[in-house]
């Protein structure tokens, strides 16, 4: 079986794969996480502590490996757009695409920056064993709670975007394949995993 390490002309490499699923994985987990701490846990628990911690623990592995894919995509051209496609799909997917990676920057980021600003100054050890700084400007504000008001705004925000972005990109992706049936969805999985229409 020939590994795909780098692209193909129709698919991504393999390394992309894995991170998009991986990534893509993570990222609904962090979602459903992220309601049920805000409207479920019991304030004070033992057991919120350890959702918020293991939270903040995907959260950062989220920016590394969204930092880290962003690199492997600038050095990794990815596949053409297929011809079947219309001028205002290539413009949505690519739009999609940069709005993606953004928010998968920014949203843990914002989170860092909201723990960091917290006056409850509470550490954050990755996975219960990797203890992970505060952001140092923030951690030495004087409004902290002004600071980490806002911050916490932002990733709801950041949050509903990065959903809309995921219903968009499920919806599409969906639709190329059973609608359309162009078997677009092929680019992104393997070859002996490719769904046919």
């Amino acid at each position: 079986m020939k590994i795909f390490w780098r692209n193909s002309e129709v698919r991504y490499g393999l390394v992309a794969m894995l991170l998009h699923w991986l990534i893509a994985l993570a990222i609904i987990g962090m979602l459903g996480l992220g309601l049920y701490m805000a409207e479920f846990a019991r304030k004070g628990s033992l057991a919120q502590f350890e959702l918020y911690q293991l939270h903040k623990s995907i959260g950062i592995t989220i920016l590394l490996l969204s930092i880290f894919r962003l690199g492997w995509r600038l050095a990794n051209p990815v596949p053409a757009y297929p011809d079947s496609l219309r001028p205002w799909q290539k413009r949505l997917a690519k739009f999609s695409h940069l709005g993606f990676y953004a928010l998968m920057i920014a949203m843990p980021l914002s989170g860092w920056a909201m723990v960091s600003a917290s006056p409850l100054n509470i550490p954050t050890f990755l996975f219960e064993a990797v203890p992970w700084p505060h952001l140092p400007v923030l951690s030495v504000l004087e409004n902290r709670e002004k600071a980490e008001a806002m911050f916490k705004i932002l990733h709801k925000i950041l949050a509903s975007g990065i959903f809309f972005l995921l219903l968009l990109h499920v919806t599409a992706a969906f639709w190329h394949q059973y609608g359309l049936r162009d078997n677009l969805l092929r680019r992104m999985l393997p070859p002996e995993k490719a769904v046919d229409a």
